[in-house]
């Protein structure tokens, strides 16, 4: 039986709601693949909790979480991943590429013009929707 990893993602917006976008390193695994920041969530950790010290260990900055996004099941053939994404905003400190290759704040209208990592893909497209949704609004 395949191995289950529980992770989380943080989609970060900044006030001129662009949503900051991070692409793997070619040392990790899905390299040069876009994703939104986090990690995995470790025994007895609640995903908010995990998000919060994901976002400090590996970008530098304190993040407050708000809701859940997407929550989605992918396999990726050796191992199967659910990820949790949240909306959350920045709080302190600036986003820093400790372990990505490079961070990007992108407007939602633009997201698609990244290849991301199939997990990150659903709640991509539910930002797009958002994002077209509110568009028509106005």
């Amino acid at each position: 039986m395949k191995k289950t990893i529980k992770v989380v993602g943080a989609i970060i917006r900044n006030d001129a709601q662009e949503v900051l976008c991070a692409l793997r390193s070619s040392t990790m695994s899905l390299p040069n693949l876009w994703e939104f920041p986090g990690g995995k969530i470790e025994e007895g950790e609640q995903p908010k909790e995990t998000l919060k010290r994901e976002i400090m260990e590996e970008l530098g900055c304190n993040i407050e979480v708000y809701g859940l996004v997407e929550n989605t099941t992918y396999d990726y053939g050796s191992v199967i991943i659910n990820l949790q994404t949240y909306c959350a905003r920045i709080v302190s400190g600036a986003p820093v590429a400790t372990e990505h290759a490079a961070l990007l704040w992108l407007p939602a209208a633009n997201l698609e013009s990244l290849v991301w990592a199939p997990a990150d893909i659903p709640a991509v497209q539910r930002i797009m929707n958002e994002f077209s949704n509110a568009e028509a609004a106005i």
